[in-house]
């Protein structure tokens, strides 16, 4: 069964990245848009940014990807429905920007040629800056789920403390509890002893009395015989 805390925080975590990429999806398209007015170098650069626009975007798929498998079945239908809605919008940006780049003459402007040894070193650039920003970016999702531990574990820490006060008052009160009772019985027995004893005094009380009236009657009685 799910702890209830985990389903917590994966629903946040869902949303916050589902927000997260929603924001990348509006930049991307907005870059998407200017692509086809631009030429040469401000078309490579724009390029460029649309393609760590793309990866940023599928880190987030990634995550979101994830993060779902932690929110309850009853509500993961919609959430799905939604994933599946993201990853068709970004898979057309894909399509978008492969067909924006393909443009050669449009990507190098006047410079354009077939040399394929220049464009394997544009090439090898472009991987490695969009290696560069991945592991930043990558670097910055593993500080943010860190972060996300250490808070959840806080949490964790001050629920247990909460406990195990809530532990410590309850063996007071029970041993308070048995302190009360031990004072019941010891009233109980005094009562019960008391009790005897007002018992005993009226017998005694009585017989006196007893003897008193037959010595009166025996005194009477010797008078008149």
């Amino acid at each position: 069964m799910a702890n209830p805390l985990d389903t917590d925080v994966g629903s946040e975590l869902f949303s916050s990245y589902e927000a997260e990429l929603k924001l990348v999806q509006a930049d991307l398209n907005q870059k998407l848009d200017q692509i086809p007015e631009l030429s040469g170098e401000p078309r490579k650069s724009a390029i460029r940014l649309a393609e760590r626009s793309l990866e940023e975007a599928d880190e987030l798929l990634d995550q979101m990807r994830i993060e779902k498998q932690n929110i309850p079945s009853a509500t993961r239908s919609k959430i799905n429905q939604r994933f599946r809605n993201f990853e068709s919008d970004i898979d057309a940006s894909k399509r978008k920007l492969k067909d924006l780049s393909s443009d050669r003459k449009a990507l190098f402007g006047d410079r354009y040629t077939d040399d394929p040894n220049g464009d394997e070193q544009l090439e090898q650039r472009q991987q490695l800056l969009s290696g560069t920003d991945r592991l930043d970016r990558s670097s910055q999702r593993l500080r943010d789920s860190q972060r996300v531990a250490n808070e959840t574990e806080d949490i964790g820490r001050g629920t247990l403390a909460d406990l195990q006060l809530q532990r410590e008052q309850i063996q007071h009160t029970r041993i308070t509890l048995l302190e009360s009772e031990g004072y019941v019985d010891r009233s109980v027995k005094t009562l019960r002893g008391m009790a005897r004893r007002m018992a005993t005094n009226r017998l005694i009380t009585v017989a006196i009395i007893t003897v008193l009236v037959l010595l009166i009657l025996a005194v009477i009685y010797s008078k008149f015989h």
